[in-house]
Order: structure tokens, then C-alpha cells, then sequence
């Protein structure tokens, strides 16, 4: 499976609805360059001017949109990845955050195997797509650039709790692969680093990557009344299919970086055992007894 975690998309994120791995199209990037890890150089020169300036606008786009729909920790940190009007250096962003939380960004050349992706969270190494989407893929990339990962994910590895939680899903994704249990583990990755919502005592906002970096769907999922909100709960999350090709139908919210933290201590080995033998739960699906949350 060729990914990160074999999902980045939806067509209102500006990321193309498709799930890779499925061979249906090979994964964009120059792998030649890459190392045995997947790593590769940045490859800094290699960006033109009209790159900045996607970077630029992108960047413009979603940051004039934070305020009220963003947690404040991504907020807070967002600046820390550097001047907005160009492609950050990675080797920039890992000195300062390694300083924060002893993480770093390493270069990879497009979608990478998921066991490389496991491996690279283990050791707090955050692979990061070094190529750009061209100016007419603007709104519409069928694959994760530098600009999702940068701005969506590298933010909040400056919070010490989120970044110790990721580092925990990585250990925990390696043993996930021996056991077959992939797809639990990458309905967690998606129901919270990718889309999660986090109840703060200013109501609901968005903490997930694939939400912060989209045009619309950072607005749509903290007010919009379309879509269910439902408290965290991690088995519950990994029997939740989820959406590829639209915004989601489902949101999971978490209390506080401390609970999804602890979500991730236990040993799953059970808890797959558990999952597996239980029915499937489509987007969309409200459960009786379950906490909801209303629109902000």
C-alpha cells in the first residue's frame, strides 16, 4: 500500500478523490532520489518563482481563515514553519523543531509504503512531499504536496502532546502491520490527524490536517449542521468507514491532546480482536447514547 497512510483526498480539500495503493495510477514523484527510507533531499533550487508563489497564495488563503475554526495550538505554531511568501527549507523547520519536541521533516519524493511511514513517525520524522501542485492544480492536486503536509501536519509537532501521540501511532502502526490490522489503525489516522475536531471552552474547532489545509472544508466542519459530531471513542472510530469523495459525513471530537494520547498507551491487540468481530458503521450513522456536538 503506497501512502501516507493510503489516503490523502476528497475533492473539497483540493485533493483528488482517490484511495492509492489499489493500483489504479502509479504515485507522483521523482523515486530515484530516494533513499533506502523513502527520505530524500529537499532539493531547494529546483522550486521556481511561480512555486513560491503557489506556495504563497495557498498559504494566504487558508491562514486568512484560522481564526474561530482552528485550535489555538495550530494556530499559535503555524508560524513557526517561516516566511509565508516561499517554500520553507525543511532543514529550517526540523532545527526549531527539535528544540520544541525533538522532531523533524524529512523530504520524501511523493506516497511511500506504509510500513517506511510507520517506521519514520517512530523516530519523530514527519516525511514531508517536496514537490508543489503546479498553479492550475490550485484547487485540485490528486496527491499530497508540500503545502498539505507543511501547513496541514507540521504545525502541531510543535505541541509536545500531539507530537508524542504521533510518535505513538507510528510504534503502533508497525505492530498493526504484523497483526493485518492496518485499516483500524488508518480509520484512527483519519478520523483524527487527518480530520479531527477538538471541543475547547471556545467551542468546537478543527485540529486535523486534511480539514486545515482545505479551501472549504475547515469552515463547513465546525458550522456547518450537515454533518454528525461524535465524541471520541476509539473502537467506534476504527469500525467508522469514512469519506473519500466528498466532506465528511462524520466527525470525531476529542476533549483534549491528553485523551488522544492515552487512546494510543493500551496494547490494540485486543481491541482489533474486539472490532473485527463486530458490524461496520457507515459515515453518516448517529449510534444511540452517543455524545454529539452541535455546530459552533
Amino acid at each position: 500500500m503506497d501512502t501516507k497512510l493510503d489516503f490523502h483526498s476528497g475533492i473539497n480539500q483540493g485533493v483528488a478523490p482517490v484511495t492509492y495503493g489499489q493500483g489504479d495510477r502509479p504515485p507522483r514523484g521523482d523515486y530515484s532520489r530516494a533513499r533506502a527510507d523513502y527520505t530524500c533531499e529537499q532539493g531547494y533550487a529546483s522550486y521556481s518563482e511561480a512555486d513560491h508563489d503557489t506556495y504563497r497564495r495557498l498559504y494566504a488563503r487558508q491562514s486568512a481563515q484560522l481564526e474561530g475554526l482552528a485550535c489555538r495550538e495550530f494556530i499559535d505554531a503555524v508560524g513557526k514553519l517561516g516566511a509565508p511568501d516561499r517554500i520553507p527549507r525543511f532543514d529550517d523547520i526540523s532545527e526549531r523543531l527539535m528544540k520544541a519536541t525533538g522532531w523533524q521533516v524529512v523530504g520524501v519524493p511523493g506516497l511511500i509504503p506504509e510500513e517506511a511511514f510507520f517506521a519514520l513517525l517512530a523516530k519523530r520524522q514527519f516525511p514531508v512531499t517536496d514537490w508543489i501542485r503546479t498553479p492550475a492544480e490550485f484547487d485540485y492536486v490528486v496527491e499530497p504536496d508540500v503545502f498539505h503536509d507543511l501547513f496541514g501536519h507540521v504545525p502541531l509537532l510543535f505541541n509536545p502532546v500531539f507530537a508524542d501521540y504521533m510518535q505513538a501511532y507510528g510504534e503502533g502502526g508497525l505492530k498493526a502491520s504484523r497483526l493485518h490490522a492496518c485499516e483500524n489503525l488508518a480509520r484512527l489516522y483519519w478520523y483524527t490527524v487527518e480530520f479531527g475536531l477538538i471541543n475547547t471552552p471556545q467551542g468546537l474547532r478543527a485540529y486535523g490536517a486534511g480539514i486545515l489545509s482545505s479551501a472549504g472544508e475547515l469552515r463547513y466542519s465546525v458550522t456547518s449542521g450537515e454533518p454528525q459530531r461524535v465524541g471520541f471513542d476509539l473502537e467506534r472510530i476504527m469500525r467508522t468507514k469514512y469519506k473519500i469523495d466528498t466532506y465528511q459525513a462524520t466527525y470525531f471530537v476529542i476533549d483534549s491532546f491528553e485523551q488522544l494520547f492515552k487512546a494510543t498507551a493500551p496494547d490494540f491487540t485486543p481491541i482489533y480482536e474486539r472490532v473485527s468481530g463486530q458490524q461496520q458503521i457507515e459515515a453518516g450513522i448517529t449510534l444511540p447514547g452517543e455524545r454529539t456536538f452541535s455546530a459552533a
